[in-house]
């Protein structure tokens, strides 16, 4: 007894369905490249902050121990260290030792011990210094933005000496430096330095 065999033939992908599996791909690719490149600058920008705040208190331990630059003669004591950021220098901030015991950076009368460049066209997006708002428990700060803020330490005390524009600066709640990625969608973090010298980043 013979049986017919029925012979089932694959049949290729037509163009209509390449095509939709070709479009779901580069729709697919396209968010996927795009979720990279907004990762990539998240990263970036925390490792920037992360830098930021490691020089604040790098500056802070050189100040309470006392530790004597290479070069350099100071007026009296142990010297000062700090952290200079300047908005219209915003591809860069300075690491500091202070000669003259003013402790607000002079570009003539300090020793700058590090010029620290920024990559990745990240940048310095502001600076400024934030007082509590009022007495009565309101909790959200005033700022008042600045050209260019300093942040000093000077041993034995532990806390942070606090200048905008030259000035020391006083009764605030802390002091800020916003970094940005560029871009039209940038990503923003915020490095905050308190008084007390705490160093904290969001």
């Amino acid at each position: 007894m013979k049986t017919d065999k029925k012979t089932k033939k694959n049949a290729g992908m037509t163009y209509v369905e390449l095509i939709v599996v070709l479009s779901i791909f580069a729709i697919m690719s396209a968010i996927s490249f795009f979720n990279y490149g907004t990762f990539q600058k998240k990263v970036d920008i925390k490792v920037l902050a992360n830098d930021i705040a490691l020089q604040i208190i790098q500056a802070q331990k050189d100040a309470l121990s006392g530790k004597l630059p290479l070069t350099g003669s100071f007026d009296s004591g142990k010297p000062s260290y700090g952290v200079y950021f300047n908005t219209e220098s915003p591809n860069e901030f300075i690491y500091f030792a202070n000669l003259n015991n003013i402790n607000s950076f002079d570009k003539e009368g300090d020793l700058i011990l590090d010029k620290i460049i920024i990559t990745k066209n990240n940048f310095i997006s502001g600076v400024g210094t934030y007082y509590p708002d009022n007495p009565l428990g309101n909790l959200n700060p005033v700022s008042s933005k600045s050209l260019n803020l300093a942040i000093t330490f000077t041993r034995p005390n532990s806390g942070a000496s606090i200048y905008s524009n030259g000035e020391l600066i006083t009764g605030i709640e802390y002091a800020q430096i916003s970094i940005s990625s560029p871009g039209a969608n940038p990503v923003t973090s915020h490095i905050k330095v308190y008084p007390s010298g705490r160093v904290q980043i969001n």
